[in-house]
């Protein structure tokens, strides 16, 4: 018998909820107590210091380095008072996740043996010298060239996570190069703020500021922490390589906004307990459609803040799930046949005068801007799908774009049919034409009465993967595992390029002696012909799309590594180098990254999968044929020969079976292995990722048929693995 999976799902079986208690007798008594934020710092700096660093924040002001001292001595003090020792810079390398190295704020008086005291400098805060060497950085920097620099980013708060300050950073190398994903981001945020700002001055010339808004929705599972350490591959890899699917799984859709178990409730209310401490505004909780499969969304906040927050909602969440018997697992694909998990980035615009780009408004020239900022987005979605695609890709996202509710790999944008009707009214319209909205509304469009749109002018369509949904857009093919920036510097790059150019184009009909309404209403009409390609309401899972998307021209390549090549044609370098987020070294080096990344996850479930197959499917299927065998073995010898063989030939079909799949799957991995030593030998780390996804990956899906044919064959108490019946619905 497999003592240790028993034994794991019965104590999985005796757990109870934790009890938890609220920080506070609100929320708003200790929201953000964690964080050094306005109102923190305005009890620990002076006004003058208060003043300036909110300018640096706001308006982007340079930081000298004698308010950075009085910034730090601040921080200093409050951190301490919270029970801080050591300080951090926080960042965001390339390796999917966050980093940071602890200091202690302790310094000799003079002389060894004098004593310590606790200091904290600006030059400490502002800037660190971390070993560059051993991150990811596609090539720019060699293994004996160690040196690389983190920098303060005063746009978002420090923090502290038990007896350590975090200062959230960036990370370049000694030579200038971006190391992280914050650099990028800010750059394109910078980008798409001056961009959009110059094209609202068309509208309301007091407009100063255009920030970009990201809200996200954290899907995500959990499994009792025993079973899941009873998994090899779930533990090394973040998903199951095996495991027959259930024979209740979702199909009920009685868990989707179920009654939440009560266990996964008190990990939920201590994860936002611990969230609102960080500010971060946790709003919606509910079971999702797979079973023990559920989401969390904040409300939104400024791009650059808010990924901030969702990085470290994710090492909350790791570390709150393991206080509770629980592994909560952000792969995108940890069960085959059923849902996998994804982060909806809801994306929008909006100026420092309080206006949502995104939201339709109710003069007609409020329209006009809506329409404007609408049909610019879906240029940008419409001439850099490609580009688009290839921020979300990774090795684990590739296994559920397409399947269940995820929307497929290939990029449009769903508007309804209210925003469809105007703009293919827009497109054939005159001045003299009118525009009925519904049977109650009649107005006229001229160049400058775009009618009325009402909020809620759409429907859902589950399977678009960029959404309009009545004042923003919903980027829903992120992954759960991803860091936004990556889709959020790219979305917000193709916005502020397609922007600039909106602008020249209309700049140079205006000076042509066009007015500047003409102007605009003749280059948007042109853009609604332009982009029609990108528009689809329909059903994104059907093969007809697939066919029809590439009629129009869309992207829809499937292999990961050649997605990545969107990175570096010519315009996306272009348009990179345009809005200055990007340089061509910079993205070369990013692809070089993203190549070996997919190498090495690909290559580390390869050799999981190989060992649970040899190590343990096999071991245990030949013991239970050995058992059989026996059996048939023993009949022989009390039977007659007619009787026996009569009486044994169940056991000996099975022992047929069982020989069959045991055979295939030594077979399958021997060439499983041959084709990733051969892959290996490939110094090229694009060649070798596509040899990686064309020979090694497709052994995956034929060695699992087998593997779970066996799990079906052998005796249930001889099964070492945790099933996906007892993973799922142990709650």
């Amino acid at each position: 018998m497999s003592s240790l999976r028993f034994e794991v799902v019965s104590e999985a079986f005796k757990k109870k909820p934790l009890a938890v208690s609220a920080p506070g007798a609100s929320t708003s008594e200790y929201f953000g107590k964690n964080v050094f934020d306005r109102k923190q710092m305005s009890k620990y700096l002076s006004k003058e210091t208060m003043k300036v660093i909110c300018n640096v924040i706001d308006k982007g002001d340079v930081l000298d380095r004698e308010i950075a001292n009085h910034v730090a001595a601040g921080m200093k003090m409050w951190a301490m008072e919270m029970g801080a020792t050591h300080y951090t810079h926080w960042f965001q390398p390339l390796t999917e996740g966050t980093a940071e190295k602890h200091d202690s704020f302790i310094e000799y008086i003079g002389a060894p043996g004098e004593g310590v005291i606790e200091e904290f400098s600006g030059k400490l805060l502002a800037q660190q010298e971390p070993d560059a060497s051993s991150f990811p950085n596609g090539g720019i920097r060699n293994t004996f060239e160690a040196r690389g620099y983190t920098a303060w980013d005063p746009s978002s708060p420090a923090f502290i996570v038990d007896d350590t300050l975090c200062i959230p950073t960036v990370f370049v190398s000694y030579t200038g190069e971006a190391l992280d994903y914050k650099t990028p981001l800010l750059k394109a945020l910078n980008a798409v703020d001056k961009a959009a700002t110059d094209v609202c001055n068309y509208f309301d010339s007091s407009v100063k500021k255009v920030y970009s808004y990201l809200g996200w929705e954290q899907e995500y599972f959990l499994v009792d922490e025993g079973l899941y350490a009873a998994r090899p591959d779930l533990l090394l890899t973040g998903r199951t390589l095996m495991g027959h699917e259930s024979a209740k799984n979702q199909q009920l859709e009685d868990h989707y906004f179920g009654a939440i178990p009560a266990r996964v409730q008190a990990f939920m209310k201590e994860l936002e307990f611990e969230a609102y401490k960080y500010e971060i505004p946790c709003k919606t909780r509910h079971n999702e459609v797979a079973p023990n499969q559920f989401e969390l969304a904040p409300i939104y906040g400024e791009t650059n803040l808010a990924n901030d927050q969702n990085l470290l909602l994710m090492s909350l969440m790791y570390r709150i799930a393991r206080k509770h018997g629980f592994r909560v697992l952000l792969h995108e694909k940890p069960f085959a046949g059923i849902n996998g998990s994804g982060k909806h980035n809801n994306w929008s615009l909006g100026t420092d005068t309080g206006v949502g780009l995104l939201t339709p408004g109710k003069t007609p020239e409020e329209n006009l801007q809506f329409v404007t900022f609408l049909l610019n987005i879906l240029m940008a979605v419409y001439k850099n799908n490609a580009l688009l695609k290839a921020s979300i890709m990774t090795a684990q996202n590739a296994h559920r774009l397409g399947a269940n509710e995820a929307p497929p790999a290939i990029i449009s944008a769903f508007l309804g049919t209210q925003i469809s009707a105007v703009l293919d009214k827009l497109e054939m319209s005159s001045s003299e034409e009118a525009i009925v909205m519904d049977s109650k509304k009649k107005m006229k469009l001229g160049v400058t009465h775009i009618p009325e749109v009402l909020v809620d002018n759409t429907d859902r369509n589950r399977t678009s993967p960029f959404a309009f949904t009545g004042n923003r857009f919903e980027f829903r093919a992120v992954g759960s595992s991803a860091n936004c920036a990556s889709a959020m510097i790219a979305l917000n790059s193709a916005v502020a390029c397609q922007l600039k150019e909106f602008k020249t184009t209309v700049d140079a009909k205006i000076a042509s002696g066009v007015t500047k309404e003409k102007a605009i209403f003749d280059v948007l009409k042109q853009y609604i012909k332009e982009s029609k390609s990108i528009r689809f309401d329909g059903n994104g899972y059907s093969e007809a799309w697939k066919q029809e998307a590439k009629k129009r021209g869309l992207d829809c390549e499937t292999s990961v590594p050649i997605i990545y090549d969107a990175y570096t044609t010519d315009a996306s370098v272009k348009l990179f180098a345009e809005t200055g987020v990007f340089n061509k070294i910079e993205l070369e080096a990013r692809n070089e990254v993203k190549w070996e990344t997919y190498t090495k996850k690909i290559q580390i479930e390869a050799r999981v999968l190989g060992d649970m197959a040899i190590n343990h499917i096999i071991p245990v299927a030949t013991r239970y044929q050995s058992l059989l065998l026996d059996n048939v073995y023993k009949m022989m010898q009390v039977y007659d020969k007619e009787k026996a063989a009569r009486l044994s030939a169940h056991d000996n079909s099975i022992i047929e079976e069982l020989s069959d799949n045991i055979s295939i799957i030594k077979q399958k991995v021997e060439e499983m292995v041959a084709a990733r030593k051969v892959a290996n030998k490939i110094s090229s780390e694009r060649e070798k990722a596509i040899a990686y996804h064309d020979t090694v990956l497709p052994f995956f899906d034929e060695i699992r048929v087998y593997t779970d044919k066996l799990e079906m064959i052998v005796d249930d108490e001889m099964w070492t693995l945790p099933k996906y019946r007892e993973m799922l619905f142990i709650r």
